[in-house]
């Protein structure tokens, strides 16, 4: 017994000595890299490492060279001595692009990213923390390729290809966030997504009906969350903790942040939260001396001894009536009962303190203000999802996943006019009920993904008044039908990839679609329709159809024509409100579903693997597309709504439009540890008419982004530039949601920011980053915007990795 035992102490004692472990980390953040791919050719030996980027090298002692490979990253080629030399701590270095990245959004599974037809825009969690944005927002604005508008500082619009809010799909996680009462014209929604907490953000372009149905019809937006990691590692439990503190100067944000992953052998845990605060906006100093005064905040209003009154602004650059605070939490749960069954649970809750509507602050009626209150309410969503994914062999499927999620919406509004004691609420609630089946099936060269999607809204919406002296409650016309409102979809789709050889992929896709609104009016006081309730029910087929070709050379030239189709919802079909001073929009029963019919080419040519240059051009043709125009209501083109004499307009069809345009991509790794990134985007958008063609409304200006970027060890630095040009007067839809009242005479001025940021990290646990923006304090305003955007702004960020 006693030989036996010193046998075996020996034999673990010499493999321990034998034993010899990596860790292979980023060479910027010194963050290690789980599943990076350690070979070498001779001999024939390989292996991966784990969650901490660990990995037994003992078995490449002889080995001519060891490779160090990872999605995205420079590849390493090392002898065992260099290694050594290394104390056995590999850095990579990450590629500012590879065709070899995977993506998900493009069909709901992974696919590496050369084999999508449609061009894809995707910031991963590494770029997130290093871009350091206050809201998500903010971040899609960065990015270069997404125009974001916004009405007040707590809020942003994205714009993709000329399409914003109910004609772009949000998603995250796998569950849709367009809602029944996603509206056409601005909407604020995209800051409930904390980007604190996300794995990456895919921008899919152009339509993309076929696989996620009604609304994405420029494009779709997939957050995808941090999930839970589970331990790898026998007997050992996997604890990691990620915290930052961040101020940035021209809104005196403070946010802070902590998420704590816990991971076993078969489940996993994952919390988050994120708390800010922004005080009023600081704009640009630095004027256009054409438009002096433009933007300017000389005044607001204050409420003295009980009555409103005119206080002028010591600072006229201070947007008094901006601030806000945000709140986001997440807890998510993975459980991996065996290595082909995965559940997951995902809690998510975002809420805000009253966020007031910054650009209603400032209107005049007549000689006074038109407002002395304007603000949403909290807005709270509430997200609770389960997720079956199954990844076994079966005659229907390689890859199955079953998403059920539950939202719960919130949205309401608050408005007082000047020196008037009434206070008017506006509430919605929603209720979402959503199932999701997607499966895969791969079958030699070809890829096959097929699935379900069924969705159930209820819409709830309440109005009334309160005296502000007293809280003496009044009747009030509700936004929506008070009598309630549903909102159904059913679908099916399939897609196919066939690899008919290494140089040529062939997509297809269709989708069968169906969605049904019923909306009741009961109170018709204010408004006495004709009707009492509406009824729709629309079906539509979509599909698409691509062709990649890789030539060689790093030649790729992909050919896609997509159809895309948006049904009618309840806030195009029965709202009510005023949508700019003296427009009041009311219900058109007899809306129609819009149409897109899409052609897109893309050109990328590679050099040396170092430098990638990508065109890409498209055509839209857009039926029956839903815009707002003149209307009647019983023979008037006026009515008196909220004490105010008010144009009369609807949602209604145009007969058709059309959409071009064209991006051009730069990315270049010019040496191993400096690169250099550019985009530019032109969008041309006109609604035909029976004499002139009209500008179509949402279409952004030439806009674009460049940076120049130097990593080395432990430190990244970058000096950008984002850049918008004219949107003159004769591009504005002077009836649409382009907001020419807000711009200046001459429409929207060009402008152009100069931005640097730079990251330290201190050591493996500790990072500092800081940001200057705006360096120029310019003074300008963003497309279709009604607060002027942001000054000079220092940005200051700690972060600990533990």
């Amino acid at each position: 017994m006693k030989k036996s035992f010193i046998y075996i102490t020996l034999l673990v004692t010499i493999r321990l000595a034998l034993a010899q472990s990596v860790t292979v980390v980023d060479n910027t953040s010194l963050q290690p890299l789980p599943h990076a791919v350690i070979y070498s050719l001779q001999p024939p030996v390989s292996t991966t490492t784990n969650s901490r980027g660990q990995a037994d090298i003992s078995g490449f002692r002889e080995a001519d060279s060891i490779h160090f490979s990872f999605v995205s990253y420079q590849e390493l080629v090392l002898s065992y001595d260099q290694v050594a030399a290394m104390k056995f701590r590999v850095a990579m270095i990450e590629k500012t692009y590879s065709l070899d990245e995977i993506v998900i959004s493009a069909s709901k599974f992974e696919e590496k990213r050369a084999d999508v037809p449609q061009q894809i825009h995707v910031i991963k969690s590494k770029e997130l923390q290093y871009m350091n944005q206050q809201t998500m927002a903010d971040v899609m604005l960065q990015s270069g390729q997404v125009m974001v508008q916004k009405s007040q500082l707590g809020g942003g619009s994205p714009i993709i290809r000329g399409f914003e809010t109910n004609k772009v799909l949000m998603v995250v996680d796998g569950v849709r966030m367009n809602n029944a009462i996603y509206r056409g014209g601005h909407l604020q929604n995209i800051i409930t997504l904390d980007n604190a907490v996300m794995d990456k953000v895919e921008v899919v372009f152009g339509p993309g009906s076929v696989v996620y149905g009604s609304d994405a019809l420029g494009g779709v937006m997939h957050f995808h969350t941090r999930s839970p990691v589970i331990s790898d590692i026998e007997g050992q439990t996997l604890t990691n903790v990620n915290a930052f503190t961040r101020y940035s100067s021209a809104a005196n944000e403070k946010t802070a942040h902590v998420d704590v992953n816990l991971g076993f052998r078969k489940v996993a845990f994952l919390s988050s939260i994120t708390v800010s605060g922004f005080d009023d906006l600081r704009q640009g100093r630095n004027r256009n001396p054409f438009y002096g005064d433009w933007g300017k905040r000389a005044w607001y209003v204050g409420r003295i001894n009980g009555v409103d009154s005119v206080i002028v602004n010591p600072d006229p650059a201070i947007q008094r009536g901006s601030g806000y605070q945000q709140y986001d939490f997440l807890q998510k749960i993975h459980f991996r009962p065996s290595g082909n069954v995965s559940h997951g649970l995902n809690f998510q809750f975002s809420t805000s303190s009253d966020i007031p509507r910054y650009d209603r602050l400032t209107q005049w009626s007549g000689a006074s203000p038109k407002f002395a209150q304007w603000h949403y309410g909290p807005q709270n969503r509430l997200l609770a999802a389960y997720t079956l994914h199954l990844t076994e062999k079966k005659a229907s499927y390689d890859v199955a996943r079953l998403i059920v999620a539950w939202q719960q919406i919130e949205e309401s509004r608050f408005d007082r006019r000047f020196q008037k004691n009434t206070l008017n609420h506006q509430i919605e609630n929603l209720s979402i009920f959503s199932v999701n089946t997607d499966l895969a099936k791969k079958i030699n060269q070809h890829e096959l993904r097929y699935g379900m999607e069924g969705t159930f809204n209820a819409v709830a919406s309440e109005a009334y008044t309160t005296d502000i002296r007293n809280g003496q409650k009044g009747p009030l016309s509700s936004r929506y039908p008070d009598g309630g409102s549903t909102y159904a979809t059913a679908a099916l789709y399939a897609t196919h990839t066939y690899e008919v050889s290494p140089r040529v992929i062939v997509t297809d896709g269709v989708r069968l679609s169906q969605v049904a609104l019923h909306s009741t009016f009961t109170d018709t006081t204010y408004f006495p329709f004709p009707i009492h309730e509406v009824r729709q029910n629309n079906r539509a087929l979509s599909g698409n159809a691509g062709l990649i070709y890789m030539p060689g050379n790093e030649w790729r030239i992909a050919v896609l024509a997509s159809t895309g189709f948006r049904a009618p919802n309840v806030d195009d079909l029965s709202k009510v409100f005023e949508s700019v001073p003296g427009n009041v929009i009311i219900p058109n029963p007899g809306l129609r579903p819009e149409y897109t019919y899409n052609g897109e080419l893309s050109l990328s040519k590679g050099f040396d693997e170092r430098i990638r240059l990508e065109a890409v051009g498209y055509y839209t043709y857009y039926k029956n597309a839903i815009t707002t125009n003149r209307w009647t209501f019983n023979g008037q083109d006026s009515i008196m709504y909220q004490g105010q004499l008010s144009q009369v307009t609807a949602s209604v069809n145009a007969r058709q439009a059309l959409i071009a345009g064209t991006s051009w991509i730069l990315q270049a790794d010019v040496t191993s540890h400096f690169s250099i990134t550019s985009s530019l985007n032109y969008t041309y958008g006109r609604l035909r008419t029976d004499s002139v063609n009209y500008p179509l409304d949402h279409i952004p200006p030439v806009f674009g982004k460049t940076s120049f970027v130097l990593k080395i060890s432990q430190f990244r630095g970058e000096f950008f530039s984002l850049y918008n040009g004219w949107k003159r007067v004769k591009d504005y839809n002077l009836v649409g949601e382009d907001n020419f009242p807000n711009a200046t005479p001459h429409g929207m001025p060009s402008w152009i920011t100069l931005n640097a940021r730079i990251s330290g990290q201190l050591n493996r646990y500790l990072q500092m980053q800081m940001s200057l923006e705006n360096i120029l304090d310019s003074n300008y305003r963003v497309f279709a915007s009604n607060i002027q955007a942001s000054g000079r702004n220092f940005v200051i960020a700690i972060r600990g990795s533990f």
